[in-house]
């Protein structure tokens, strides 16, 4: 059974997981065309973004970093280089492609701000919908703990995302981030948790 509440201590108390899969950091148009062909053909993908943070009243940052994930391959398009090209912006707006993520609506919010139009569609929000099937507790790092039953580092969150180069542990986070909202809703939905929603 998947507990539907956890406290800060029962979740701190669990081992330490993380994408173990592979990455791939999308720095330059050309592999953003390739990677995107791959992601056409994908029925679901992880999903979430990454912004640089401001730590000044006022100052608000761009979204600097998309992550895009399967189950076993982690996308991470560094906007704050490639932009948001078209193609991208096909993947997130297109109906055949389910994108899976926990407060969704800010990262929706943070792209459109870097086009003239953005239609998101087809997008899965955990916290949203969990709350919907008896989930008290929601946030990817709650939900890994009672769904995954790891507990997920939150270190890098307030990490500079537009640094020239990024850690292998920048990496890791933000793939883990996009990964672990995929594996949760693959996992409630194999175990019957989510057939009130479909």
């Amino acid at each position: 059974m998947i507990p539907f509440k956890i406290s800060k201590e029962e979740v701190n108390a669990l081992p330490l997981g993380q994408f173990e899969g592979e990455i791939f950091l999308v720095e330059d148009q050309e592999m953003v065309e390739e990677v995107v062909e791959f992601l056409e053909t994908q029925s679901m993908l992880g999903f979430d973004t990454e912004t640089k943070p401001s730590f000044r009243k006022g100052v608000v940052n761009q979204v600097s970093l998309l992550q895009l994930s399967t189950t076993s391959q982690a996308f991470l398009f560094r906007l704050n280089e490639v932009g948001f090209p078209d193609s991208i912006r096909n993947i997130l707006e297109r109906e055949t492609i389910v994108k899976i993520g926990a407060a969704v609506h800010d990262d929706i919010k943070g792209l459109a701000k870097l086009t003239d139009t953005f239609y998101a569609k087809s997008f899965f929000d955990l916290n949203d919908e969990l709350k919907k099937v008896g989930f008290h507790n929601v946030g990817v790092r709650n939900l890994c703990g009672m769904v995954l039953g790891m507990r997920i580092s939150k270190a890098e969150q307030v990490s500079n995302w537009e640094a020239n180069t990024l850690t292998e542990k920048q990496m890791r986070y933000a793939a883990t981030d996009a990964w672990a909202c995929l594996e949760i809703f693959n996992k409630l939905r194999s175990e019957g948790y989510l057939d009130e929603l479909f």
